[in-house]
């Protein structure tokens, strides 16, 4: 907060201005320090992902290195060759010869982040749980989870991906980027390239057109903030959202990932849907189901609901669409309930029991070891321990 009044004290910083949820009243004072920060920090993530980019040509993101396309004297930014006026001109910890350099300021800034971040033990203890538990991918009794969308070219084929001189693609693809994301989380050493490479991966997941869990072709964030002009700012999504109706693209996806198309269901996830606009949730007659659809409080304004929840167990497969909540008082003095929509996608003509499950298979495959092991002592093969 300190660097953030001291260097922007006097900049009104507008175009930073915050959107607060609920009805808790901000004061001004408040508003002005919080919003001088948001341009502060936001600079600073602007020169930390040019240096990643200039790392890294083979992310392919040098569009997305916008400090150095700034003409300072006209307050304009060239764009993929298109020139626009900025919204905001002030950068006073920007050097027009080094856009992408910390201010020694703005590194002392990072180095209390960095050192915050790292000693937090609740983010600590959540981002141990994520690696622990979690997957950008899975596959789960016969069904493919994921998160985003998996890249594709027009033509339904799965776009081609290099790194460290290697094409990757569909499964390969999710699975180099997570061994990556992991490296950099579990290997050790401040200087080891291979951890660096991996958390370099973290960001290049997060923002990246390639990336399975971003999906579109910039990430707009400089644009929103300092130029007006709408084209700009778009964000065109991967091929992969205009193509999920066709069976033959879902059916490519389910094949690469080792699944039986004639079977199996994509459950996709990050993919708000406008029940309201007259979009569904269910797509290519039930092959692909998305499971988000908003349930951020700041989508349910576009979204017109809360999201859905898929509920799969012995009879189907059921996809539950919840309505917002409004409120405790609303509640109560409406006399007001929160009805859930279900929709049945699949219902089973048997019910599904345990052993036909995934984790049947594997109390299947535990029974017959306790079998094995018990023919081993019952036939002399394992002698039993007598203690002397």
């Amino acid at each position: 907060a300190n660097f953030a009044v001291n260097t922007y004290g006097d900049d009104p910083c507008e175009v930073f201005d915050i959107h607060y949820l609920g009805s808790r009243k901000i004061p001004k004072q408040e508003m002005d320090i919080e919003m001088r920060m948001h341009k502060a920090i936001s600079v600073i993530q602007f020169k930390l992902e040019g240096q990643t980019i200039m790392r890294h040509p083979e992310f392919n993101m040098d569009s997305r290195l916008l400090l150095d396309k700034i003409d300072y004297d006209k307050g304009t930014v060239n764009i993929e060759g298109e020139e626009y006026p900025l919204n905001d001109t002030r950068f006073p910890t920007i050097d027009p010869e080094h856009p992408y350099d910390l201010s020694p300021k703005e590194q002392e800034v990072m180095t209390r982040l960095v050192h915050n971040f790292r000693h937090c033990e609740k983010l600590q203890k959540h981002i141990r749980f994520l690696f622990k538990s979690g997957s950008i991918y899975l596959t789960f009794n016969d069904n493919l989870y994921y998160h985003g969308c998996v890249p594709l070219n027009e033509d339904g084929s799965f776009r081609e991906v290099t790194f460290k001189g290697k094409v990757y693609s569909g499964k390969a693809l999710y699975d180099f980027i997570e061994s990556y994301c992991r490296k950099g989380y579990y290997l050790t050493g401040k200087k080891n390239k291979e951890k660096i490479y991996g958390q370099d991966m973290m960001w290049f997941a997060w923002s990246n057109e390639n990336s399975p869990v971003f999906g579109k072709e910039k990430m707009a964030t400089f644009e929103r903030y300092f130029v007006s002009a709408k084209e700009a700012q778009r964000e065109r999504k991967d091929a992969y959202y205009s193509l999920i109706e066709r069976e033959d693209v879902c059916d490519h996806i389910l094949r690469e990932f080792g699944l039986d198309p004639a079977t199996a269901h994509i459950i996709n996830g990050h993919m708000p849907v406008k029940p309201k606009a007259g979009e569904t949730p269910i797509k290519c007659g039930g092959k692909l189901l998305i499971i988000d659809g908003g349930f951020s409080k700041a989508y349910q304004k576009t979204t017109g609901i809360a999201g859905y929840t898929l509920i799969y167990n012995s009879y189907g497969l059921r996809l539950v669409t919840h309505q917002s909540f409004q409120g405790l008082e609303k509640a109560i003095v409406e006399e007001t309930d929160i009805c859930d929509e279900i929709n049945v996608v699949q219902k089973l003509n048997d019910r599904m029991f345990v052993a036909d499950t995934d984790n049947g298979k594997i109390l299947k495959e535990r029974i017959k070891d306790l079998e094995l092991l018990l023919m081993a002592y019952r036939t002399g093969v394992l002698r039993e321990a007598v203690k002397k």
